[in-house]
C-alpha cells in the first residue's frame, strides 16, 4: 500500500478538532461538504475518519489542545509491536495518527443495539492487558467505546494513556458489571439516555475510585427502576 494515505491528507487538513470540557466528545469544524471523508468515531481527545479512496486506513486527528498526545500514542504503538489485540500504526502527520482501519462495532453500540457480547471478548481484554504490561506499559482507559467486537473477539482502540502510572479502574468496573449484571440485559437494547446517564454518573462520582459492590448495585437499581 506504500504511502497511499497521502491521498487523504489534503481533505483531512481542512478539519479542525477542538476538545470540550466535562469529558465530552470533541467538536469537529470544517469539511462538512467533503463527501470523501466519513467520521467513524469521536472521543474526548480526537476524532477518527475514514477516506473513501483508502478505506483500509483510520485517520485519528487529535484536538489542537491535545496535540502532544500524537507522538505519545505513536510511541506506544511502536512499543506494543504486532499484536492481534491492537490496530497497526503506520505513521503520523502533524496531528494525525495513521492507523489500520478495524471493522467491528464498539461494545457501547453493542449495548445500544442489544448485540450479544461473548465472554471471549472479556478474556481477550484480560490477555491484552497482560501483554501491555509485558511491554513495560500500563493498560488504562479501557472502556466500552474503546473496545471493538470483531468476529467474536476483542480489538482495543486508543492506547495513548498507557504511558501513565496508576490504575483508573475503568476496566475493573466493566468486567465486574459484565460478570454480575450483564446476563439481565443480554440481548436487550439499552436506551441511549440510560447508557449516557450511567456514564456521566460514573465520571462525576466514581471515576478513579476502586470498584465496590455498592456502586454496581446502585446502577442495577437505577436501570431496573427505569
Amino acid at each position: 500500500m506504500g504511502n497511499d494515505w497521502d491521498i487523504a491528507l489534503h481533505s483531512l487538513s481542512k478539519l479542525t478538532i477542538h476538545s470540550n470540557l466535562d469529558n465530552e466528545p470533541v467538536k469537529i469544524e470544517g469539511g462538512e461538504s467533503n463527501e470523501d471523508l466519513k467520521c467513524i468515531g469521536k472521543g474526548t481527545n480526537a476524532a477518527v475518519f475514514q477516506h473513501v479512496h483508502v478505506p483500509y486506513y483510520a485517520f485519528k486527528i487529535y484536538a489542537e489542545e491535545k496535540m502532544d498526545k500524537v507522538n505519545i500514542e505513536e510511541n506506544v504503538y511502536r512499543q506494543l509491536g504486532e499484536s492481534p489485540y491492537f490496530p497497526i500504526c503506520f505513521a503520523t502527520f502533524e496531528n494525525i495518527l495513521i492507523l489500520s482501519y478495524e471493522e467491528g462495532i464498539t461494545l457501547f453500540d453493542c449495548l445500544l443495539q442489544g448485540i450479544h457480547i461473548p465472554q471471549q471478548v472479556i478474556d481477550d481484554v484480560e490477555e491484552a492487558r497482560h501483554y501491555v504490561r509485558s511491554k513495560g506499559l500500563n493498560p488504562r482507559d479501557i472502556h466500552l467505546k474503546n473496545i471493538l467486537l470483531q468476529n467474536g473477539r476483542a480489538k482495543i482502540l486508543d492506547v495513548s494513556e498507557y504511558v501513565h502510572q496508576g490504575n483508573d479502574y475503568r476496566w475493573e468496573y466493566l468486567k465486574r458489571g459484565y460478570e454480575q449484571y450483564y446476563p439481565y440485559i443480554d440481548g436487550n437494547p439499552v436506551p441511549l439516555w440510560l447508557a449516557e446517564s450511567v456514564r456521566k454518573f460514573y465520571n462525576q462520582h466514581f471515576r478513579g475510585l476502586p470498584p465496590d459492590h455498592d456502586y454496581l448495585k446502585l446502577i442495577r437499581k437505577f436501570i431496573f427502576r427505569k
